[in-house]
């Protein structure tokens, strides 16, 4: 319990830029490094963790640990997650109230900004990766490529931007479609 502690811990601070852009560094620890989960079970988690309310990095965290401990293991690794959020959100709080008209305060931010979009970016190729190749790092050939998953992206993105459908219809259609196409 405690080495998943530590290990969210590490992942809950280095977690600017939220959920998305801590994807990567959560699969590295609990796949690659320490083999907690598999690949597919760590794809299936972050589906899950999208569709569940609450931030991604938290509920992924959650996931993770009950896997892993059951239901001290998921308290071990959300407390792990979020306590360096809390602690440098206050610290954060505090600073902003005394140089909020600070325009190097802001010309920093706008550098944050852009390195939380290149985490964010990263994540959403690793996430679409895994949809369509089954790993990260594909050969990207078209052979190994599934076309089912890549036709209900497609399929689901038109309908989701053309009739502005709700996302909870999305997932719905998404959920239905998975169960058929994927048992």
């Amino acid at each position: 319990m405690w080495k998943l502690f530590t290990t969210f811990l590490k992942i809950g601070l280095l977690s600017i830029g939220g959920g998305y852009g801590i994807i990567p560094l959560i699969q590295e620890q609990v796949v690659e490094k320490n083999n907690w989960i598999s690949r597919k079970m760590f794809t299936d988690i972050i589906t899950i963790s999208q569709m569940t309310p609450g931030p991604l990095a938290v509920n992924t965290s959650t996931f993770v640990g009950l896997q892993i401990g059951g239901m001290i293991g998921a308290l071990a690794a959300t407390i792990g997650c979020i306590l360096w959020g809390v602690i440098i959100s206050l610290a954060l709080y505090k600073f902003f109230q005394m140089h909020q008209k600070s325009d190097y305060v802001l010309e920093v931010l706008k550098g944050l900004k852009s390195a939380s979009l290149g985490l964010i970016l990263s994540a959403a190729a690793t996430i679409l990766l895994l949809a369509l190749y089954g790993s990260n790092k594909p050969e990207l050939d078209f052979l190994s490529l599934n076309w089912t998953a890549l036709f209900l992206f497609l399929a689901l993105l038109f309908v989701l931007k053309k009739w502005k459908m709700s996302p909870v219809f999305i997932m719905f259609v998404s959920g239905i479609a998975g169960f058929i196409f994927y048992r």
